[in-house]
């Protein structure tokens, strides 16, 4: 059973900065018992604020994780990773370790394929691959936007790999492009390595050709 101080966290991470008493609504508390909840965080440096200017004289305190906090959430074995991603750019280069990637990303994208396949609509497509990604820990989400939909992850747990080698991010584009088929385009929109809290995607429906 996940502790209010493991819920507070989570918010945190999938939400973003928030207030003290945003987050005691979203958890059914007190704001007064959460303020003392992040107190105890800050000092134990998972969290930070932020003071930000409101009404003349009152200036509101938006809450957020910082690294050591985003480190709570599992990360796949980062150093394990790294390591084994260094051995193999030492024992075969920069050109053995593209031919991994791309390795991973043939299988991945068949897993996805068959994933999608039933599906017959992109919104039911976009719902599925969301469910694959939240499955494997991207703690992932999604929602409709004109003219089409945005596939959030709120985590990233091949960060350190991703961080060790950008061919990842790469591939992790072209897997969801090649999984969601034809009929639309995938464009990242947030970069988690790029200094963004997460990572997004917009997924628009191509135009049908003008018969």
């Amino acid at each position: 059973m996940p502790t209010t101080r493991d819920q507070l966290l989570e918010r945190l991470k999938l939400h973003g900065p928030a207030q003290a008493e945003a987050l005691a609504d979203g958890l059914a508390v007190s704001a007064q018992a959460v303020r003392q909840l992040l107190a105890k965080l800050l000092a134990a440096g998972l969290v930070r604020y932020e003071d930000r200017s409101g009404e003349p004289g009152r200036p509101k305190r938006f809450w957020s994780l910082t690294s050591d906090g985003n480190a709570r959430f599992p990360d796949r074995h980062a150093e394990l990773t790294v390591s084994l991603i260094a051995a193999i750019r030492a024992e075969f280069g920069e050109a053995g370790l593209d031919r991994l990637i791309a390795r991973r990303e043939t299988a991945a994208a068949a897993n996805y394929r068959a994933a999608l396949a039933a599906p017959d609509t992109l919104a039911a497509k976009v719902a599925a691959l969301a469910a694959l990604r939240d499955g494997e820990g991207y703690m992932a989400r999604w929602h409709e936007t004109a003219p089409g939909f945005v596939l959030v992850e709120d985590h990233c747990p091949i960060c350190a790999a991703a961080s060790t080698c950008q061919g990842f991010c790469r591939s992790e584009l072209t897997l969801f492009q090649i999984a969601l088929g034809p009929d639309c385009t995938v464009e990242r929109t947030e970069h988690l390595l790029g200094g963004a809290r997460r990572c997004a995607y917009r997924i628009t429906p191509r135009e049908s050709p003008v018969s």
